[in-house]
């Protein structure tokens, strides 16, 4: 997909969340997370399991409030704590797809009160009006008009994700969270949701923050991808370009061992960006030097070398902004020799 950038729908400066693990410690799962996201987009953020993604997709469409930053949502500011009517608001605005199809929906419930019940919420779809919805919903996903009677555990993997989406897009929201939306199905099956994802898009108007493990999915998918490591932004960019050309080492790893596909470097321009078992450090220590890096291993990115004097973690290496963003985020996983 090509990059364009039109008016920012989510803003979000050093956003932080951290939670309580007792006795003093503090577990680090977004930290210091700066990103912009813009109308019509699709943002994918990637990164390994554990590493912040969905804590901070839970963030922006506030199933959990921030510990601390800023989040502007179309302009406006969203506050760290939202009261209930708050809360009950903003839901028609953001809305999220889970990555467990069935985990998500109620199995006691039928599908086509799974649909209607956001709207219901709200005190839509009165009347005649909620069955004509609901087969309109079920049509849009690609369903029939007699799954609406049925039951989640009555289908599919699939079809139980086609559900999912039908019911987080009923209140017609501008801003969408896809939580590794394909990682539980058929791999038959993943190409269909995700077209499907695209075409409702560009039928509603959707912005997508798109979540997930596999590379090439989002790279296919998203507009722009961004790359989470212990609760950082390490590198943002144009998807095409940060799969072919990955500036910072741990993108680069990422890519390399999920695919064999990035282009082979002359020797003058190899770099090592192997990641040992033994520089693998808990989330719950982020100050942890990761692994070594050497400033010539990043010639072509615009770096700000550290003084050998700094003693802050933070000031050890900037991430990596591909598209020009004026509040970079900084990586403070990485020491320099």
């Amino acid at each position: 997909m090509t990059v364009t950038q039109g008016q920012p729908i989510v803003e979000i400066k050093n956003l932080c969340k951290y939670f309580d693990l007792g006795h003093g410690a503090k577990l680090h799962a977004v930290d210091d997370v700066s990103l912009t996201i813009y109308k019509g987009e699709t943002l994918g953020l990637v990164g390994e399991s554990g590493c912040g993604k969905s804590t901070l997709g839970r963030v922006l469409v506030r199933m959990y409030d921030q510990t601390s930053g800023t989040y502007s949502f179309d302009g406006k500011s969203v506050p760290a704590k939202l009261s209930f009517a708050q809360r009950k608001s903003f839901s028609r605005q953001a809305q999220m797809i889970f990555q467990d199809p069935y985990q998500s929906l109620n199995p006691r419930m039928t599908v086509g009160d799974i649909i209607s019940e956001g709207p219901s919420i709200h005190g839509e779809w009165q009347g005649n009006d909620r069955k004509n919805e609901i087969m309109n919903w079920l049509n849009r996903v690609g369903l029939v008009p007699e799954h609406a009677m049925r039951f989640p555990h009555e289908f599919s993997g699939g079809q139980r994700q086609r559900i999912g989406i039908a019911r987080s897009l009923a209140l017609n929201p501008r801003f969408v969270v896809c939580d590794e939306p394909i990682s539980a199905l058929d791999v038959s099956v993943q190409a269909q949701v995700v077209t499907l994802l695209q075409d409702l898009q560009r039928e509603l108007g959707l912005t997508y923050l798109f979540i997930a493990h596999s590379l090439s999915m989002v790279r296919y998918i998203s507009t722009r991808m961004a790359v989470m490591y212990l609760g950082k932004v390490v590198e943002l960019g144009p998807s095409e370009d940060l799969y072919r050309n990955p500036l910072h080492p741990y993108s680069e790893a990422l890519i390399a061992a999920t695919h064999s596909l990035i282009p082979k470097k002359s020797a003058s321009e190899s770099t090592s960006c192997s990641v040992e078992k033994s520089q693998v450090r808990s989330i719950q220590n982020p100050a942890a030097a990761l692994r070594t890096v050497a400033p010539s291993q990043l010639t072509n990115a615009a770096l700000r070398i550290p003084s050998s004097k700094s003693r802050n973690p933070a000031d050890l290496w900037p991430a990596i902004i591909a598209d020009g963003s004026s509040v970079p985020p900084r990586c403070s996983f990485v020491q320099v020799n």
